[in-house]
């Protein structure tokens, strides 16, 4: 439970932090541009005069918005796969089909290709981090509720007559939620390091956009002159950040099945 709060703390002061950040610190100042990092400027300026402290909170802010939605997106994506998986045998069938085809192709290229499908941008890199992360989840589910549906209380159910959504509803949703809660939370992480990794190779967010991805990007002509801090600040920051995540979602996941090492 400390582990659970101190993430959360650590992670709401990096959210606030960045969304109490006005445009107005994100001008342009030249007169005080390349400066090293200071006590007037933590992270330092870049070749604008822009603060990299705001810049690089404002870049958290944003992963973190991409993140949230993509996993909640895929978190659906999963529970609604799973579900149908568990219909008949058919569609088992081809839920399974469809899981391996996912992840039997590089994750980046199909990140990648769906994000410049999509037209790239917000939207573009959300539906992309969707379309790619939920098939783990999906497996995990699909194993679960498999599990369930041989339950005496599933077979009773059925028996007294009742549909498949109601037992859907009343039995296997509430049954694995709290993997489908550990599943967002651990999907949170991976959904951010892509999307600054597609956003560094020019296929995600917009160039005007304080994104993290590309900070690092534009940052790397300007490491070969010792400007080190335009970099490594903000690389920094994400590692810290979805180092909480993962920190996050493991100890809520430990704190839901204590028991869950011991199986293992």
């Amino acid at each position: 439970m400390i582990k659970i709060a101190v993430s959360v703390l650590f992670l709401l002061a990096i959210i606030i932090s960045g969304m109490s950040i006005t445009d107005e610190r994100l001008l342009i100042h030249m007169e005080g541009k390349n400066e090293a990092p200071s006590w007037n400027h933590v992270f330092g300026t870049d070749w604008l005069g822009r603060d990299m402290l705001a810049r690089t909170l404002k870049g958290l802010t944003l992963s973190i918005g991409v993140g949230i939605v993509a996993a909640l997106t895929s978190s659906i994506l999963a529970l609604f796969f799973s579900l149908l998986a568990s219909w008949n045998r058919m569609w088992d069938r081809f839920v399974t089909w469809l899981i391996d085809l996912f992840l039997s192709v590089p994750h980046i290229v199909v990140l990648i290709l769906i994000s410049f499908a999509a037209g790239g941008g917000f939207y573009g890199v959300v539906i992309g981090l969707a379309l790619t992360h939920w098939p783990s989840i999906t497996r995990i589910l699909r194993a679960e509720i498999l599990q369930i549906k041989t339950a005496e209380y599933v077979n009773i159910s059925m028996k007294l007559g009742k549909s498949k959504l109601w037992i859907a509803r009343n039995h296997l949703f509430p049954h694995v939620f709290p993997q489908l809660f550990v599943g967002f939370l651990l999907i949170f992480p991976h959904a951010i390091l892509h999307e600054a990794a597609i956003t560094f190779l020019g296929f995600g967010l917009s160039p005007e956009q304080p994104a993290i991805g590309i900070i690092l990007s534009e940052s790397m002509r300007y490491l070969s002159v010792g400007m080190w801090w335009l970099a490594f600040f903000p690389g920094l920051a994400l590692l810290v950040m979805v180092s909480l995540f993962d920190m996050l979602g493991k100890n809520v996941k430990r704190f839901i099945d204590p028991f869950d090492g011991m199986k293992s």
